[in-house]
C-alpha cells in the first residue's frame, strides 16, 4: 500500500472513531475492507486518490466473481463510499466516485431461532458442565435479554450489583438501553455473583487485582471472549441434543425477539430491547406474526375444513 493511501485509510479510520464513536469491529471491518480494495487498485496501478466510478465498478464485479457473499460486497460498497465521502469532505477529492453505484441489495433472511422447547434444553445443559453457575448465568441473561454475545461476555460487574430488576447495557455506538431481567435470571445472577465474589477475594489476598467485568478472564480482553463463549454454546446445544449447527449465541437473541412476537409484544418495545437503530431491522421478525395469523385462520375461519 502507498503512503498516500496509508494516510487516507488511517486519517478516515480516525475520523471516525473520534467523531462517531464507531466500534472496533467496525473500525475492523472498514480497515479490512479498504486495504482489500486498495490492494486491487495498485494490482492494476490505480492509486486510491485517482480512482474513477469505473474502477470501483470493476472492482465490485471482481469481488462477484471470487463469489464473495452480496452482504460482503454491500459492506465493502459501502466503506469505499464512506472513505470517498470523507475524501471530499476533506478537500482531497472534488467528488465520489462511488456515490451513484447502486449497492448488490440484502436480502433478508429470515433468522434461525428455536422452540421453547429447545431453549428450556439448553439452559438445562448449561447447568450441567465444569462451570454451571457462570455458564448458566450466560445462557439466562442471553435469553431474557437478546444482548448481543459483545455486550454480554463484555459486561462490567458494576451492572449487575444491587440484586437489579432492569440490566444497563451499552450498546453499538456506545449507545445505552435499559433491559429487564426475569426471574429465573435473577437468580442465576445472584448466584454467579456470590461464586464469583468470592473467587475474587481469594485472588486478591494473592495481590491479584480484581476484575471489572461479570465474567472474568486471564486473557488479553480481561473478559470472557466471544470466541470462546461461541464454542460453549455448541457444547451445550449437544448435551441438549440439538444440532449444533442450528445453535449460536445470536440464535438465542433471535430466539428471545421470536418468542415476545408471538406472545404479543409490540414491534417498536422489541426493538428498543434489541438495541436495533431502525425499526426495519426489527421487522424480519414478523414472519412470527404471519404464521400466527395462518394458524388463526385455518383454525377458526368457517371455509378452512376445506
Amino acid at each position: 500500500m502507498t503512503p498516500e493511501a496509508a494516510r487516507w485509510i488511517t486519517t478516515f479510520l480516525e475520523a471516525q472513531a473520534a467523531e462517531l464513536d464507531a466500534a472496533a469491529n467496525t473500525q475492523a471491518a472498514y480497515a479490512r475492507d479498504l486495504k482489500d480494495f486498495t490492494t486491487w487498485l495498485e494490482r492494476h496501478g490505480i492509486a486510491l486518490a485517482g480512482a474513477t466510478r469505473a474502477d470501483v465498478e470493476g472492482y465490485l464485479v471482481f469481488c462477484d466473481a471470487q463469489g464473495l457473499a452480496v452482504a460482503t460486497r454491500a459492506r465493502r460498497l459501502s466503506a469505499i463510499r464512506q472513505l470517498y465521502r470523507f475524501a471530499y469532505e476533506e478537500g482531497w477529492r472534488d467528488d465520489n466516485p462511488a456515490l451513484q453505484i447502486r449497492g448488490p441489495g440484502r436480502a433478508k433472511r429470515l433468522p434461525g431461532t428455536l422452540t421453547h422447547d429447545e431453549v428450556d434444553r439448553l439452559l438445562e445443559a448449561a447447568g450441567t458442565g465444569r462451570d454451571p453457575l457462570r455458564d448458566t448465568c450466560l445462557m439466562q441473561l442471553l435469553y431474557a435479554t437478546g444482548m448481543r454475545v459483545s455486550e454480554l461476555v463484555s459486561l462490567p460487574v458494576a451492572a449487575a450489583r444491587g440484586d437489579p430488576r432492569m440490566l444497563l447495557i451499552r450498546g453499538k455506538g456506545g449507545k445505552e438501553r435499559m433491559v429487564p431481567l426475569s426471574p429465573p435470571a435473577r437468580v442465576a445472577l445472584r448466584d454467579w455473583l456470590a461464586h464469583r465474589d468470592a473467587a475474587e477475594e481469594r485472588a486478591r489476598t494473592d495481590g491479584k487485582r480484581p476484575s471489572p467485568f461479570l465474567f472474568p478472564s486471564g486473557g488479553k480482553t480481561g473478559h470472557l471472549t466471544r470466541v470462546r463463549f461461541h464454542g460453549l454454546v455448541k457444547t451445550f446445544a449437544l448435551r441438549a441434543g440439538i444440532d449444533p449447527g442450528r445453535v449460536s449465541p445470536h440464535t438465542l437473541r433471535h430466539a428471545f425477539a421470536t418468542h415476545l412476537l408471538a406472545g404479543g409484544a409490540d414491534l417498536r418495545a422489541i426493538q428498543t430491547l434489541l438495541g436495533h437503530a431502525d425499526v426495519s431491522t426489527t421487522e424480519i421478525y414478523t414472519h412470527v406474526l404471519d404464521e400466527r395469523l395462518k394458524a388463526l385462520v385455518l383454525e377458526h375461519h368457517p371455509l378452512a375444513g376445506d
